[in-house]
């Protein structure tokens, strides 16, 4: 069994209407030149596919894509954009799942490895990217570097979005690395929708073990998918990992 939660069929429907700036041209076209390259001639597997936002433009582009997903409302988002043959996927956890076939790269982006809420789920989730890929193959993560830095003593909170329609923060239980993202949503009436998703964050020196574990090797870490370089003031990372050939 795993810990992720799994996203209902109401909050699949309206994904991607209020994912519309994560599936813009200025942040997918990035992303997807970044993961073809990654991919280079060879197939690509998604953990936690979703809707579709990323998997089903690369498959566009050329990429071969098949995916795993955990939540069947969200892939029937999915399929309602691209038929099963186009773009395979398996409806299952991404830290154990299996799908025929070996990759050439297996990627995980916008945070949803925190979606593990535990670390052995998340060391099985490096193990199962390196159970699908082929030697030589990548494993890329997309993943915000937990903003602790913001927490004066005695706050557990920090805001990450203050906006018209929208108030979001996060709130942590910093002894098991647990965190809470809440969301006040504002509808067209005025009326506020209230939703929130529990996250097990991690460092990016705790996915190098991970990785370790799992016999790869860190082939790059930057701070954007434009190849920012990665420092301490950066607030996320895409790392790379590479199996042994």
């Amino acid at each position: 069994m795993t810990t992720s939660e799994l996203w209902t069929r109401a909050t699949a429907d309206r994904y991607d209407a209020e994912e519309t700036e994560m599936s813009s041209a200025a942040v997918l076209g990035p992303t997807l030149d970044f993961l073809a390259e990654a991919a280079g001639e060879g197939p690509a597997l998604e953990f936690a596919i979703g809707t579709g936002r990323v998997g089903v433009p690369l498959r566009e582009q050329g990429v071969p894509v098949a995916g795993i997903e955990l939540s069947e409302h969200m892939a029937a988002v999915l399929r309602r954009k691209v038929d099963e043959k186009t773009l395979p996927v398996v409806i299952g956890d991404m830290a154990t799942t299996v799908v025929p076939g070996e990759f050439s790269l297996v990627y995980l982006v916008y945070n949803t490895i925190t979606n593990l809420l535990t670390q052995d789920e998340q060391v099985e989730c490096f193990r199962n990217a390196a159970r699908h890929l082929r030697p030589g193959g990548r494993f890329v993560i997309e993943l915000g570097v937990p903003p602790l830095r913001f927490l004066p003593p005695g706050q557990v909170a920090v805001p990450f979005d203050v906006s018209e329609r929208h108030l979001g923060f996060d709130t942590f239980d910093l002894v098991e690395q647990i965190l809470v993202s809440h969301h006040f949503t504002r509808d067209d009436d005025g009326h506020y929708r209230r939703d929130n998703s529990r996250h097990r964050y991690a460092w990016p020196a705790e996915l190098d073990l991970m990785a370790r574990i799992a016999g790869l090797q860190l082939e790059r870490r930057v701070a954007d998918w434009d190849g920012a370089p990665f420092t301490q003031d950066s607030v996320k990372h895409i790392s790379v990992w590479r199996k042994p050939s």
